[in-house]
C-alpha cells in the first residue's frame, strides 16, 4: 500500500510525496529530492523531529533522548523511523529551501579589446577571485552589458579553465546590444559583471579520434577545448574544420597554428562559403570531411554553430551511413537568418549568440545536445558528465549536501542484496536520485538537462528485472564516491566514478543477454 504524505514547511510551502510499504518518510522524502532535516537516521538524535497533524503511522524504533513518550503522545514523530499506515500531514520545522551550490555572479575588469576583423572582436576580463571560478572547456557565462539596465548576453570562454585571464570572441552586428557597447563605448578598465558557468557543451575525456567543427565565432568554445587538450597527454588525433562566410571572417589562425605545435596529432582546415574566396577550401564544411576524420564512426564530434550547420552535418552523416560514437553540439538561432544559398553550414554568431535574444520570442536562442550510438556509449556519456561535474563541485558541497549525498547512496543500497536486486524498479529510482544529485547541486540547469536527456533510468527500466544479476560492487561504488567528496579527494572520486561505470555496464550487458 502506498500513502501520500504532505510535508508542510515553515514558509508556507507544502510538498507531497508517495511513501511505499515499509518505507520511512525520510527515505521517501530524499528519494523525491526533498531535503528534510536529517542526521543519524537511526532514531538517536532527534534532528528530524516533526509534528503529525493527521494520519496514522508506526513510529518505529528510537531512544528517549530523540523523542520522549510525552512528545510522541502529543503527535510528534521521527520521519527517519516512521512508516505511514494512512495518508499523513507533517509539519516540518524548516523552510522549503534546499541548500545547494548555484551559479555565481562575478565582478570583472575589462583588460583588453582586440579587433580581429571587420566582423569579429576579442575581449578579455580579469577577476580577483579567479581561483573560485571553475568551468569546463566549452561552457559559457551570461555577461551583463554595461549601461543596459541589467540586460545580459551569453558568451563561451575562448580561454581554457587553467588560464588566469578570461577571453571571449564576439561577432559584431549592427544594432546589437553588446556589439554597440564593445565597438563604440567599451574601454579598458570598465567593470563588467557576469554569471556562470553555464551550458553542457564541453570536452569529455578523449578516448578516440575527435572532430571539432566550428561555424564563425562558434570557434570560441573549441579554442577553450584546444587549450585544455594542449595540457593533456592523449594519443588520439584531433582535427578542426573552421567554417566562415567570407575571407574576412577568418580569425585566430595564428592561435590555431600554435596549437598544432602544442597538441600532438592536431590538424585543422578552414572553409569559406563565399565562392569568390581566395581560400583553398570552399563551400560546406561537410565537403571537406576525410575518411580518417570520421574513423568509420569511432569518433567524437564537437560542433558549435547555427542550426543549418548542425542539421547539415547530421544529414551528411546519415547519408554516409556513419553513426559517431558521440555527437556533441551547440546550435543557436540568429537574429537575422543568413541567405540559405550562402553556405549555411559555415556561418555562426558568437557562441552562444549574443544577438540571439533579439530573435522572435518563439525561436529558441540556442540548443545544446548530444547523441550516442549504443547503451555502452550512453553510460560512458553519463560518466563523462559526472567526471565533469566532480570538477565543479569537489570541495564546494555544504555539510548538509554531503549528508544528503550519503543518504541517497544508502537508499540505493537498500534495494540490493549482494549480487541480487531486492527491488529492481526501486533501484532504478533511487539510483537515479543518487546520480542526479550532483547535477542539482551545481546550479547549471543545462548540465542537469544533459543528464536527463541521456534517459539512463528509462534504459535501465527496460532491461533490469527482479531476477537479474547486478555487479556486487555497485553499492560500494556509491559509498566510495561519497567518501571521496567527504575527503575532498578529486582523484579518488574520478577513480570510483570510472569503476562504477564499468560495473554498471557489466550489469546492463548481463541483463540484456538474459532478456533475449
Amino acid at each position: 500500500m502506498t500513502y501520500q504524505v504532505a510535508l508542510a514547511f515553515e514558509d508556507g510551502i507544502t510538498r507531497f510525496i508517495k511513501v511505499g510499504p515499509r518505507e520511512t518518510v525520510a527515505d521517501a522524502s530524499y528519494k523525491a529530492r526533498i531535503n528534510i532535516p536529517l542526521d543519524c537516521r537511526d532514531g538517536a538524535c532527534g534532528t528530524c523531529k516533526a509534528f503529525c497533524e493527521s494520519g496514522k503511522f508506526d513510529g518505529g524504533d528510537y531512544i528517549e533522548e530523540a523523542l520522549t513518550d510525552d512528545e510522541a503522545e502529543k503527535g510528534f514523530c521521527l520521519p527517519c523511523q516512521m512508516v505511514p499506515e494512512s495518508d499523513l500531514v507533517l509539519q516540518i520545522p524548516t523552510t522549503s529551501d534546499v541548500a545547494k551550490t548555484t551559479a555565481t555572479t562575478y565582478s570583472s575588469t575589462l583588460t583588453e579589446i582586440r579587433r580581429l576583423s571587420e566582423t569579429t572582436y576579442a575581449f578579455s576580463l580579469e577577476i580577483e577571485n579567479r581561483d573560485e571560478l571553475s568551468f569546463l572547456p566549452g561552457q559559457y557565462v551570461n555577461i551583463e552589458v554595461p549601461g543596459s539596465g541589467g540586460q545580459t548576453r551569453s558568451y563561451s570562454f575562448s580561454s581554457g579553465p587553467e588560464v588566469s585571464t578570461l577571453s571571449f570572441l564576439i561577432r559584431i552586428t549592427d544594432g546589437g546590444l553588446m556589439s554597440t557597447y564593445m565597438r563604440d563605448v567599451a574601454a579598458v578598465g570598465d567593470q563588467i559583471n557576469f554569471t556562470g558557468p553555464m551550458g553542457s557543451f564541453f570536452l569529455r575525456d578523449p578516448k578516440r579520434t575527435s572532430l571539432l567543427l566550428a561555424g564563425g565565432t562558434g570557434l570560441a568554445p573549441l579554442l577553450a577545448i584546444l587549450e585544455k587538450l594542449s595540457g593533456m597527454d592523449t594519443p588520439h588525433p584531433t582535427h578542426l574544420i573552421y567554417g566562415v562566410n567570407t575571407d574576412t571572417d577568418l580569425v585566430e589562425l595564428d592561435v590555431l597554428e600554435d596549437y598544432k605545435s602544442r597538441i600532438d596529432g592536431f590538424t585543422f582546415d578552414t572553409v569559406v562559403g563565399d565562392p569568390n574566396s581566395a581560400a583553398e577550401k570552399k563551400g560546406y564544411v561537410t565537403n571537406h570531411f576525410e575518411p580518417h576524420h570520421l574513423a568509420e564512426g569511432d569518433v567524437d564530434i564537437y560542433l558549435c554553430g547555427p542550426p543549418p550547420m548542425v542539421e547539415g552535418v547530421r544529414r551528411h552523416l546519415e547519408a554516409e551511413g556513419i553513426k559517431p560514437q558521440n555527437f556533441y553540439f551547440e546550435k543557436f538561432a540568429l537574429a537575422v537568418v543568413p541567405d540559405a544559398a550562402a553556405a549555411p553550414e559555415a556561418p555562426a554568431p558568437a557562441a552562444p549568440a549574443e544577438e540571439a535574444v533579439e530573435a522572435p520570442a518563439a525561436l529558441p536562442t540556442y540548443e545544446i545536445g548530444e547523441e550516442h550510438a549504443t547503451f555502452q556509449a550512453q553510460f560512458d556519456a553519463r560518466m563523462a558528465l559526472e567526471l565533469a561535474i566532480v570538477e565543479l563541485t569537489m570541495g564546494k558541497l555544504t555539510p548538509e549536501q554531503l549528508a544528503e549525498f550519503k543518504v541517497l547512496a544508502e537508499l540505493a543500497g537498500k534495494t540490493l542484496s549482494g549480487e541480487n536486486f531486492v527491488d529492481a524498479a526501486e533501484f532504478t529510482v533511487t539510483n537515479d536520485a543518487f546520480h542526479q544529485f550532483l547535477f542539482r547541486c551545481v546550479g547549471n540547469e543545462h548540465l542537469l538537462q544533459a543528464y536527463n536527456r541521456l534517459e539512463v533510468p528509462a534504459t535501465m527500466a527496460k532491461v533490469l528485472r527482479q531476477e537479474h544479476w547486478i555487479d556486487g560492487a555497485v553499492d560500494a561504488d556509491h559509498l566510495e564516491i561519497v567518501a571521496a567528496f567527504e575527503n575532498q579527494d578529486l582523484a579518488a572520486a574520478r577513480t570510483a566514478i570510472m569503476a562504477h561505470n564499468e560495473h554498471a555496464k557489466a550489469t546492463m550487458a548481463a541483463a540484456s543477454r538474459a532478456s533475449k
